[in-house]
C-alpha cells in the first residue's frame, strides 16, 4: 500500500497524481497510498467464540496466498479484550503491513488504531463487523446484515405458522452484543418485520423485554443468553403460559436458548440462529432448531481479497462497492464503502441444497434428511 508512485515522473506531475489521490479517497473511500502484489496484509481476528472465527483464518490465509498477497493473520488473545486487539492492530502497523483487515471485538473502540493505520499510510478495511464513529476506514466486506435479522424473522413467523396456523404468537426476542455493530443490524433488521405484528397485538412479548438493550447478550456468550433465557421462564412460563418462537440471533446463541428451554421441561419453540455452524445441522435436520443463516466464510474472506486485489490492479472503484447504503454501511462518521454478499436463509426443506458447495456441512444435512 506504500508503493511509490511510477519513477520518472516530475514533480509537478507527482504532485498531480497525489492530488487525484486524495480527490478519489473523498469519493470513495480509498487509501492515498498504492497496493502491489507481494504486500503483506494484516487480518485482525477477535477471539475464537464462534465457528466462523476459527475457520476465517484459514480462510484468509488461503484467499491471501492465492491471489499474491502476504498472510499475516492473527487472533486477539484468549481473554478476547478490546486492547488485546488494540494491541494486535498496533503491531501490524508496526510490522508494516499494508493493509489492515479488521474483525472487530468492538468496533467503537478501534478508532485509535484505525487512524494510526491510515497515518501510516495503510488501508483499513472493516470485515465482517463495521468500525463505528471513524473516518478512518476505507472499506467494509460483510453479508448483508440488515437482510439476515429480516430473514431470520421471517423464518420465525413460518416456523410458528407451520405449528399452529394463526396467532397470537407469545415471542422472546434475543440480540447479540452491544459492542458489535451488526448485532444492532442483525436487530433492526428483525425489527422491521416483528414490529408492526407486536404493535397489532398478532405478536405478544410476554416479558416485555424489546429493547435492543433489553435483549442483547453480553459478548455474545452463551452463558449469558442461557441464564436470561432461564431467568424470563421463571418469571414468565412457569404459571403455563405458552413459548411459541424466539428471535436468536446466531446458532451459538439458540442452542443455550433450546438448552434453557429443555431444562425447564418446556417444548421446544421455533428457534431461529445464524452461521450454520455444524452443532446446530442435526438439530434443524431433526427438527429441534427450526433455522439458520448461511454465511459462507471463504466467500467473505474471498469478496475481501478481491477487493484488494481491484486495488492493487489500479481500480479506483473496486468491483460490486456499494457508496451510498446508509442501513448497513452507515457507521456515525461515514458511510463506508461496502462490498456486501447475499445472506442464505436455511430450514430443513433446503438445507442439502444450501449446503451444495459446502461438503461438510452438505453432509451432516444429508444425514440429518435420512
Amino acid at each position: 500500500m506504500r508503493k511509490k508512485l511510477l519513477i520518472g515522473l516530475t514533480a509537478v506531475a507527482l504532485t498531480g497524481v497525489a492530488l487525484t489521490g486524495c480527490s478519489s479517497r473523498a469519493d470513495t473511500g480509498a487509501s492515498d497510498t498504492a497496493i502491489k502484489k507481494g504486500d503483506t496484509v494484516g487480518v485482525a481476528l477477535p477471539a475464537k467464540t464462534s465457528q466462523n472465527w476459527v475457520l476465517a483464518k484459514a480462510s484468509f490465509q488461503k484467499a491471501l496466498t492465492a491471489a499474491g498477497f502476504k498472510a499475516d493473520v492473527q487472533y486477539a488473545a484468549a481473554n478476547n479484550t478490546v486492547s488485546d486487539q488494540q494491541q494486535q492492530i498496533q503491531s501490524m502497523i508496526t510490522k508494516g503491513d499494508k493493509v489492515i483487515i479488521i474483525a472487530a471485538q468492538d468496533g467503537s473502540q478501534l478508532g485509535t488504531q484505525a487512524a494510526q493505520a491510515k497515518k501510516a499510510g495503510d488501508t483499513v478495511i472493516a470485515w465482517d463487523r463495521n468500525l463505528l464513529n471513524t473516518k478512518n476506514v476505507d472499506y467494509y466486506v460483510a453479508f448483508n446484515n440488515y437482510k439476515v435479522g429480516q430473514l431470520q424473522a421471517r423464518a420465525l413467523l413460518d416456523g410458528m405458522k407451520a405449528k399452529k396456523a394463526s396467532g397470537p404468537y407469545n415471542i422472546e426476542i434475543f440480540a447479540g452484543a452491544n459492542t458489535d455493530a451488526n448485532a444492532t443490524v442483525f436487530y433492526n433488521g428483525a425489527m422491521s418485520v416483528l414490529k408492526p405484528l407486536i404493535d397489532k397485538g398478532e405478536l405478544k412479548v410476554p416479558s416485555g423485554q424489546t429493547s435492543f438493550q433489553q435483549v442483547q447478550t453480553d459478548n455474545w456468550d452463551p452463558k449469558n443468553s442461557q441464564t436470561r433465557m432461564s431467568n424470563i421462564i421463571t418469571k414468565t412460563y412457569s404459571n403455563g403460559t405458552k413459548l411459541d418462537g424466539v428471535l436468536s440471533p446466531n446458532d451459538t446463541l439458540g442452542r443455550s436458548i433450546i438448552t434453557a428451554v429443555q431444562s425447564a421441561g418446556l417444548p421446544v419453540p421455533i428457534v431461529t440462529g445464524q452461521d450454520s455452524e455444524t452443532a446446530s445441522i442435526p438439530l434443524i435436520m431433526n427438527g429441534t432448531q427450526y433455522s439458520t443463516i448461511y454465511k459462507n466464510t471463504d466467500e467473505e474472506a474471498k469478496a475481501a481479497v478481491a477487493l484488494i486485489t481491484d486495488l492493487a490492479n489500479g481500480k479506483k472503484k473496486p468491483s460490486g462497492v456499494d457508496y451510498n447504503d446508509k442501513t448497513n454501511a452507515g457507521n456515525g462518521s461515514k458511510t463506508v464503502p461496502y462490498k456486501a454478499l447475499t445472506p442464505i436463509l436455511v430450514t430443513k426443506e433446503n438445507a442439502v441444497e444450501a449446503y451444495s458447495n459446502n461438503p461438510t456441512l452438505e453432509a451432516l444435512a444429508k444425514a440429518g434428511s435420512k
